[in-house]
C-alpha cells in the first residue's frame, strides 16, 4: 500500500483497538539514529484522539483523512512552514504507528508523508524535523540546478544516486563529488559512506559531480599535455600502459618506482576496474584518508587509457610530499623507499579491516614450524587485509639465538619485498698521481688496491711498494680547483676519500743528519690581471689560481723570500724557461727602478675580489685560458699510453701532468745545456726552458699563450740561473716594456695566502715569507707576460701512466641466488640493534637467522647497491646475475613439500628499476614487461622505447619486480613490430631529437644519463 493511499482493504479495528495500539507505540518506541518517524498536523491528531476516546463511530468528531495542510508554506512545494513547534503546531508519531493511521485513515491526495529521520546529535538524539536542502548540479553543466532535501543521516551516496538519476548519467560511469560552500570554495567529498552531517552539509550548500573522462583524467584537473596540443592528445591512440611520466624535477626515482608498479597486473587491474572504491579505508588512523590511493588510481587510470604520450603525475608528487615529508621538494630520493612509502600507504588506504584489534604475539616455544606460521599468517590478516596484502605479503622465519643461554626465538614476520645484499669486497682500488721529487719526472697516474676500511698510511703503503719511496716520504692531498681540497693526515680513513676525488701523492725530501725543523708549505700558482682591481676598494691587482699547487718539505731557516724563490724555481724546471743572458742584462740596467717596483708588489693584496672569488670557484677552469677541471673520473679513464699526453680536464686540478721518468738528480741539471728555442717543436721539448731530460736532444720552446695552464708539480733547476730576470720584447711599448722590466726582475713574486689561496698574509716572523701559527700556503704571482714567456702550459699538463693503469679492471659479477643465499645466512646482530632475552633479562648480540617460508604472487626483491658502514659509503657496481624466466625458490624455501593446493615456486621477470651514477646524484630508469602484449620497454621519464630481453640485465638493476607462473595471465594483443628498425623509435612516439632515436634502449649510448 503506497504512502499516498486510502485504505480500502480492510475496515478499521474498534475505536479502543485503535487507541490502545497508537498510545502503546507512542509509549514504547525509542529514539534510535537512522529510523523512521512522521510528522502529523497537531490540529488532525488531536481531533482523531477525541474521536477514538468517544467510542462512537458515527461521532461527528471523525478526523477523515491525514491532513497537513496547515503545516505547508504552499501547496506546490510543500516546504514545511518556519519555525513550527513540536506538541504545537505538529505531533511526531514512529513509522509503525504511522502506518496503521494512513492504513485505517487515508491521506489527502498529492499530499508528501513528511517521513523524518533520527539523528545523533553531538549530545542527543533527535527527530529531524527540517533536513537538509541541497542545490545539485553537474561539472559539465553548473548552470542546470536543482535543489534536493536530505536527511543528515543520509550518507552522500545517496546524494550521488539522486544526481546520478536527477541528470541521467549512465550507469557505470566513475563519479565523484565536490561539496561547494557560500565562499565559492570546493572540497572534495571523499567518502560516500559517510553521513551529511559528518560531512557538514548544510542548506543552501551546492553538490557538484563529475565523471572521469574517458583518457582517465578529471573535467576539474586536467593535466599539462608536454609537447603535444591538446587536440593532438585527444586524438592520440597508443597502446595502453606504453605511456610516459613527465620529470618534475629530481622526480625520475618516484617515476620509475610508478612504471614498475604500473606493470604489475593484479594490482593495475585492481585501480583500472575501479575495485578499490568499495575498499577505501577514510578511518585508518595509520592510512592517508584514502587521498594516496585515489591520486595514484588517476596516475593508472590515465597511463593505461591509450591517450597519452605522458602524464605529469604532479598531484600524486604533492599527495606524496604531504603525507611524507621526506619527499617533500624536488631533491633526488631512492626510488625502493618511495616504493616502501607507497605500498604501504596503499595498504593502509585499502584496508579491509577498520577496527584493528589487539593480539598479543606468542614466540614459538617449541611448536612446529607448521602451527606458528599459520597463527602468525592468521593474526597478520586480522590487522591487514587489502590488495597489497594479497599481492605483494610473504612470510619468513626469523630464528634468533642467545649467546648466552643459547635461548631459541623462532618467531614468523610478513615482508613486503626482501632487502638482498650484495657480496662486498674488503678492497677497492684508488686511482691517485704520484709526484716525485725529480724535477724532471712527469707526475705518474697509479692503480692501487687498498683496504676498504683502511687509513690513509695504507694508501702510501700501498703506493710505496711500485714507487719504491718510502711512505714516511708521502703526504697524499685533494686537489681541487687549483688548490688544496684537504690535505690528509697518515691516520686519516680512506672511507672519506671518494673515487671521483682528485688524489696526489707528493714524495717529500729529507735532509739526511740534521735536526732542523722541516716545514710542510703548499705552494699556489697564480696569475695577475693587466689592470688593478679598483672595484675592490684598493690598489691591488687582481689574481687568478692556475695550474695544480705543490707541497714541499722546507727547513725553516730556508723560508725567507730569496731561498724560496730559488727553491719554487728548481722545482719548476720542467716547464719554466729561465731567461738568457742578454735579458738578464738589459734588466740590470734598470735594477734601481725595478725595486721599486718589486717594493709596491710587496704592499699588495691579493686583489680577488668576492665575485671573483666566487667565479673561480664555480668555473671548471679559473680562467678563460685554462680548461683546467672537467670530470676527472671520466677522463682519467681516457686512452693513453705512458708517453707524454695532456692530461684530462677535473673538477679538482686533475694531475694535467706528464712527469716522464727523469734520470736527473733532485734540482740538478747541466747549466750548458741549450735555452729554449721560440721556433722549437713544443710537442716534444721541455716547457721548463730546458730539454726533456728524457730526449736531451730537443730543445725547449716557449708555449703559445693560448695552451691551457694546469702545471701540478715542479722541477728543481739551477738557483743561480734562474735568479736572473728576462727582458720584455722589443717591439712591446716603450712605456709598458719599461714597467715590464722593472717588474720581471724575478719571474715571479712569493706572497703568503690563505688555504684557498685567496688573502694575503704578510710576511711570517723574522723576515720569513711564510707563517708558521698554522699550515703554510704561499703563492707565486705571474705577471701575464712574464707567464706567457716563460711558463710552458703545454708541458706542465703532461703525464705518464703506470704500468698499473694498463690492467683493464674487471667487472664484478655475482649471481642473484648467491644474493638470496646471503640474505638466509646467520649474522651476529650489531651494538645498535641487541635483542632482550627472557632468560637472561638483558640485550644480547644474539645470532639471527632469516629463511623463506611463503612467497607472494608478485615478489620484489632489492638488491642493496648502496653501502654504508662505519668505515664507508658506496654504491656496488657488481654486475647482478638475474634470471628473466623460470627463477625457482624451491630450493630457498624452508618448506620443502608443498601440499597439493600451494602454489609453486616458480617466477618471471615482469619490471626493473634501474640506478645509474654514484652516492650523491644519478638517474633512474625502468624496464617493464606490457601485461597486454608482453612486449618490453624501457622507461626513461617521459620518453619509452622497445627493448630487447638481452638489455635489460646490467649493473644498473636495483630493484627486481617477479610474477609467479600460476599467476601469469596470457598477453590478450599480438606484440609489436620490434624489428631494427623500428626498435630505436619511441615507443610513444613522443620523442623526436635525433640523438634520441640512433640509439636502443640500454646501449651504453642511450644510457648515459644526464644526473638529475
Amino acid at each position: 500500500m503506497t504512502a499516498n493511499s486510502r485504505c480500502s482493504a480492510a475496515e478499521p479495528p474498534g475505536l479502543e483497538t485503535q487507541r490502545r495500539e497508537i498510545e502503546s507505540l507512542l509509549r514504547q518506541c525509542e529514539l534510535r539514529a537512522g529510523d523512521s518517524w512522521y510528522v502529523v498536523e497537531r490540529r488532525w491528531y488531536e481531533q482523531w484522539k477525541g474521536f477514538v476516546e468517544t467510542g462512537d463511530q458515527n461521532s461527528s468528531s471523525f478526523p477523515g483523512q491525514i491532513d497537513n495542510t496547515e503545516l505547508f508554506e504552499d501547496l506546490d512545494s510543500y516546504h514545511l512552514k518556519e519555525r513550527l513547534v513540536e506538541n504545537e503546531d505538529f505531533m511526531l508519531v514512529p513509522a509503525e504507528a504511522w502506518h496503521k493511521l494512513l492504513a485505517w485513515y487515508g491521506m489527502v491526495d498529492g499530499q508528501p508523508p513528511l517521513e523524518r529521520k533520527v539523528v545523533d546529535l553531538p549530545s542527543t538524539l533527535k527527530v529531524e524535523v527540517y533536513p537538509v536542502e541541497i542545490f545539485l548540479c553537474l561539472h559539465s553543466n553548473m548552470e542546470n540546478v536543482i535543489t534536493s532535501q536530505f536527511s543528515r543521516a543520509d550518507n552522500i551516496q545517496s546524494i550521488q544516486k539522486a544526481i546520478c538519476e536527477a541528470f541521467s548519467v549512465p550507469p557505470g560511469s566513475e563519479c565523484r563529488l565536490w561539496m561547494k560552500s557560500s565562499d565559492s570554495s570546493c572540497e572534495r567529498l571523499r567518502n560516500i559512506h559517510m553521513s551529511v552531517l559528518d560531512a557538514c552539509l548544510s542548506s543552501g550548500m551546492t553538490v557538484i559531480m563529475e565523471t572521469r573522462n574517458a583518457d582517465g583524467t578529471w573535467p576539474s584537473s586536467r593535466p599539462q599535455i608536454m609537447r603535444n596540443s591538446v587536440e593532438e592528445q585527444d586524438s592520440y591512440r597508443g597502446q595502453p600502459g606504453v605511456c610516459g611520466l613527465t620529470n618534475l624535477g629530481n622526480t625520475c626515482f618516484m617515476n620509475s618506482a610508478l612504471q614498475c608498479l604500473s606493470n604489475t597486473a593484479p594490482l593495475t587491474e585492481y585501480f583500472l576496474q575501479s575495485s578499490y572504491l568499495e575498499e577505501l579505508n577514510f578511518t585508518n588512523p595509520l592510512g592517508m584518508k584514502g587521498e594516496i590511493a585515489e591520486a595514484y588510481a588517476d596516475v593508472i587510470k590515465q597511463m593505461w587509457t591509450g591517450r597519452h604520450y605522458s602524464v605529469v603525475p604532479r598531484v600524486f608528487k604533492t599527495k606524496v610530499g604531504h603525507f611524507a615529508s621526506q619527499f617533500l621538494g624536488y631533491q633526488q630520493h631512492d626510488s625502493q623507499e618511495l616504493l616502501s612509502f607507497l605500498l604501504d600507504g596503499l595498504h593502509e588506504d585499502l584496508n579491509r579491516v577498520k577496527n584493528k584489534e589487539y593480539i598479543e604475539l606468542r614466540d614459538a616455544d617449541g611448536r612446529p614450524d607448521q602451527e606458528v606460521a599459520e597463527e602468525a599468517w592468521r593474526n597478520h590478516r586480522r590487522r591487514n587485509d587489502s590488495v597489497i596484502v594479497d599481492t605483494f605479503h610473504g612470510l619468513f622465519k626469523s630464528t634468533l639465538v642467545c649467546p648466552e643461554c643459547h635461548k631459541v626465538s623462532v618467531t614468523f614476520d610478513p615482508f613486503c619485498y626482501l632487502s638482498v645484499p650484495l657480496p662486498v669486497s674488503k678492497e677497492r682500488v684508488m686511482e691517485v698521481f704520484f709526484v716525485s721529487l725529480d724535477p724532471y719526472a712527469k707526475p705518474a697516474q697509479h692503480r692501487v688496491v687498498v683496504p676498504k676500511a683502511g687509513k690513509v698510511s695504507d694508501l702510501c703503503s700501498a703506493l710505496s711498494e711500485m714507487t719504491g719511496i718510502p711512505p714516511t716520504q708521502m703526504v697524499v692531498a685533494d686537489v681541487f680547483n687549483h688548490r688544496f681540497y684537504k690535505i690528509y693526515n697518515t691516520d686519516e680513513s680512506l672511507s672519506c676519500i671518494l673515487d671521483r676525488d682528485d688524489i696526489f701523492v707528493y714524495e717529500l725530501s729529507v735532509l739526511e743528519e740534521q735536526q732542523e725543523e722541516q716545514v710542510l708549505l703548499a705552494l699556489y700558482l697564480r696569475e695577475r690581471s693587466h689592470y688593478r682591481d679598483y672595484g675592490s676598494g684598493s690598489s691591488s691587482y687582481g689574481t687568478t689560481l692556475f695550474g695544480h699547487p705543490l707541497l714541499l718539505s722546507v727547513p725553516r731557516s730556508s723560508c725567507s723570500r730569496e731561498a724560496l724563490y730559488n727553491l719554487f724555481l728548481q722545482r719548476l724546471a720542467r716547464y719554466v724557461r729561465p731567461p738568457d743572458p742578454s735579458e738578464e742584462l738589459e734588466e740590470e740596467e734598470e735594477e734601481e727602478e725595478e725595486e721599486e717596483e718589486e717594493e709596491l708588489y710587496k704592499t699588495q693584496t691579493n686583489g680577488v675580489s668576492d665575485d671573483e672569488e666566487q667565479e673561480v670557484a664555480e668555473k671548471a677552469g679559473p680562467s678563460q685560458t685554462e680548461p683546467c677541471d672537467g670530470d676527472a673520473s671520466a677522463n682519467r679513464q681516457s686512452d693513453g699510453t705512458a708517453t707524454a699526453e695532456p692530461v684530462p680536464a677535473v673538477n679538482h686540478t686533475q694531475p694535467s701532468l706528464d712527469h716522464g721518468d727523469s734520470e736527473t738528480s733532485n734540482g740538478s741539471q747541466n747549466q750548458t745545456e741549450p735555452l729554449c728555442n721560440a721556433n722549437a717543436n713544443t710537442d716534444d721539448i721541455d716547457p721548463c726552458g730546458t730539454t726533456d731530460p728524457t730526449d736531451p736532444t730537443n730543445p725547449g720552446s716557449e708555449p703559445p699563450a693560448e695552451q691551457p695552464q694546469q702545471p701540478c708539480d715542479t722541477t728543481e733547476e739551477d738557483k743561480q740561473e734562474e735568479a736572473c730576470s728576462p727582458s720584455p720584447p722589443a717591439n712591446e711599448q716603450p712605456a709598458k716594456r719599461r714597467s715590464c722590466r722593472k717588474r720581471r726582475k724575478s719571474l715571479f713574486t712569493i706572497q703568503a695566502v690563505n688555504s684557498n689561496g685567496t688573502t694575503e698574509r704578510g710576511s711570517g716572523e723574522g723576515g720569513s715569507a711564510v707563517s708558521f701559527s698554522s699550515q703554510p700556503y704561499v703563492a707565486i704571482d705571474w705577471d701575464p707576460e712574464m707567464k706567457k714567456r716563460f711558463y710552458n702550459e703545454n708541458e706542465a699538463e703532461k703525464y705518464v701512466k703506470h704500468a698499473s693503469m694498463e690492467v683493464p679492471q674487471q667487472q664484478t659479477t655475482v649471481q642473484l641466488q648467491e644474493c638470496i643465499e646471503l640474505f638466509t645466512t646467520v649474522e651476529t646482530l650489531e651494538e645498535e640493534n641487541p635483542w632482550y632475552c627472557p632468560v637472561c633479562k638483558k640485550h644480547q648480540l644474539a645470532t639471527k637467522k632469516l629463511d623463506l617460508w611463503s612467497l607472494p604472487e608478485v615478489l620484489i626483491i632489492h638488491l642493496k647497491r648502496f653501502s654504508y658502514t662505519k668505515f664507508t659509503r658506496e654504491k656496488l657496481d657488481s654486475i647482478v646475475e638475474f634470471p628473466l624466466r623460470e627463477l625457482d625458490f624451491s630450493g630457498c624455501l624452508l618448506r620443502k613439500n608443498l601440499s597439493n593446493g600451494e602454489p609453486p615456486s616458480r617466477y618471471d621477470l615482469i619490471a626493473v628499476s634501474n640506478h645509474y651514477g654514484g652516492l650523491r646524484d644519478g638517474h633512474y630508469t625502468s624496464y617493464a614487461c606490457n601485461k597486454d602484449n608482453g612486449q618490453w620497454y624501457y622507461f626513461d621519464d617521459s620518453k619509452v622505447t622497445y627493448a630487447r630481453e638481452d638489455q635489460i640485465v646490467t649493473n644498473a638493476a636495483y630493484v627486481l619486480f617477479y610474477h609467479r607462473q600460476d599467476k601469469i595471465r596470457k598477453p590478450t594483443l599480438p606484440a609489436p613490430n620490434t624489428s631494427p628498425a623500428s626498435s630505436t623509435q619511441p615507443a610513444n612516439s613522443i620523442t623526436s631529437c635525433k640523438d634520441d632515436d640512433s640509439a636502443e634502449p640500454g646501449t651504453a649510448s642511450y644510457v648515459t644519463m644526464e644526473t638529475d
